[in-house]
Formats: C-alpha cells, sequence, structure tokens
C-alpha cells in the first residue's frame, strides 16, 4: 500500500460521498487532508473525521476567487500541496432536447470549469517544488457517453483531454497528472438521479461484469494509489474503476 506520510492533499468536493471517502482512505495512509466543499459544515465535519490534522475550507470550484483564497490558505498554514484530487461534481439527468441552459452552465462550471479553476491555482506550487501528483475525476459518461447525461459527459470528456494535456505540459516538472472514471456508483447523487428505482439498480447491476454497483471506497483505492509513489511513472492515463461494464 503507498503511504502517503507527512503529504498535503487537497480533496475538492470532500464533504460526501466518493469525496469523502477519497479524504478518508488519504487519510488513512498517512496524509494531512485539506477537505473542500461548498458545504462548509460538511467540509469541517469530514476534516473532524480524519484527524491527522485536517481542516476543512469553503471552496466554491466554480469561482475563482474562491479557489485561491482556499490555495493561499492552504500554502500558509502547510507551505505545499503534494497532492489536488478533483473531486467535485454535479449532474442532472434529461434528455438534451428537453435540458435547460442554465443546467449546461452549471455542470461545465462545476465539472470542468471546477478542474481548470483548481489546477490553474496549485500547479504554480507544485511546479516551484518540482512535485506533485493530481488526480482527477472523470466518469466513463466521458469515455463512452451517457444517455440523459449529453453535457455531463461532453464536462468529463473535457476532464479527460485536459488531463493528457496537462500531463504532458508538467512531466518536466515532475508532476503526474492522471484521471480516474467512475461507473455507477452507489452515492446520494446517483440515487438522485434515479440510482433509487429498484429497476434501474437492477439493470445496471445486470450489466456489470462483477453484478454490483460501485462502492466510493473502490473510487478511493484507485485515487489513492495514483496520489501514491506507487505511481510515480504513470502519467496522463484514465482509469476506468467501473466492475467491468466499460473496457478499453
Amino acid at each position: 500500500m503507498g503511504s502517503l506520510d507527512s503529504r498535503i492533499a487537497v480533496v475538492t468536493g470532500a464533504g460526501r460521498g466518493i469525496g469523502r471517502a477519497i479524504a478518508q482512505e488519504l487519510a488513512r495512509r498517512g496524509a494531512t487532508v485539506v477537505v473542500t466543499d461548498i458545504d462548509e459544515a460538511a467540509a469541517k465535519e469530514t476534516a473532524d473525521l480524519l484527524g491527522n490534522g485536517a481542516v476543512g475550507i469553503r471552496t466554491d470550484v466554480t469561482d475563482r476567487e474562491s479557489v485561491g483564497a482556499m490555495v493561499v490558505e492552504v500554502a500558509r498554514r502547510f507551505g505545499r500541496v503534494d497532492v489536488l484530487v478533483n473531486n467535485a461534481g454535479w449532474d442532472k439527468a434529461a434528455a438534451f432536447v428537453d435540458s435547460d441552459p442554465a443546467d449546461w452552465d452549471r455542470v461545465l462550471q462545476i465539472n470542468l470549469y471546477g478542474v481548470l479553476n483548481t489546477c490553474k491555482a496549485v500547479l504554480p506550487l507544485m511546479v516551484e517544488a518540482r512535485s506533485g501528483k493530481v488526480v482527477n475525476l472523470g466518469s466513463d459518461a466521458g469515455r463512452v457517453g451517457s444517455s440523459g447525461e449529453a453535457v455531463y459527459s461532453a464536462a468529463k470528456g473535457g476532464v479527460i483531454a485536459f488531463t493528457k494535456a496537462l500531463a504532458r505540459e508538467t512531466a518536466r516538472h515532475q508532476i503526474n497528472v492522471n484521471c480516474v472514471c467512475p461507473g455507477p456508483t452507489d452515492t446520494e447523487l446517483f440515487a438522485s438521479m434515479g440510482g433509487d428505482d429498484p429497476k434501474l439498480r437492477e439493470a445496471l447491476i445486470r450489466a456489470i461484469p462483477f453484478r454490483r454497483l460501485g462502492r466510493p471506497a473502490d473510487l478511493a483505492n484507485a485515487v489513492a494509489f495514483l496520489a501514491s509513489d506507487e505511481s510515480a511513472f504513470i502519467t496522463g492515463q484514465t482509469v476506468s474503476v467501473s466492475g467491468g461494464l466499460t473496457m478499453s
């Protein structure tokens, strides 16, 4: 298991769900985690659960000033960022022809611009240190498309492409940039988008070779590996964590 002792890790959207599981796993491996979330209470609650010097900071990833203020605070407290996990995300299921353009903006702002905003703020610290790990949460929707999630698929496809380009640009600074793509995962967000419908759940489970939905811990383990020194020679890669639902 890759140790993260003494590492400073920033995780966005870590107040609940997959983000919280990632924060817990990084802390379990020794990292001091900066838990960021637009819900300040959830961020602080998660940080309290983690211990090991974890802090919770309200951050709106769609707001560059909010992101910048968070990074300034982290630099003041810890002097560096060793790991950045871009997990914050949001979606609203609807056929594209029935979708509301206002929802397009929110999906793109959170899922794509959120990643751009945090990377823009954090990377100068990593470049200066000539070290760092960036793990972006994409989605299998961005790899193969997902009915009812056209704009979300576009945003996550953008995250995947951005990850590859950024990995090329930052390799000379000894920074690794990779992407983890969840398949259907049993979270509150999944339930809110119809995942609490027994027929949909059963259909998805039948389609997944391992015959179960993903669990937040499944994603957390993949992220923790890519955040550790065990992945030192891996960059620009997209890893699907889907139980075999999608293969490439």
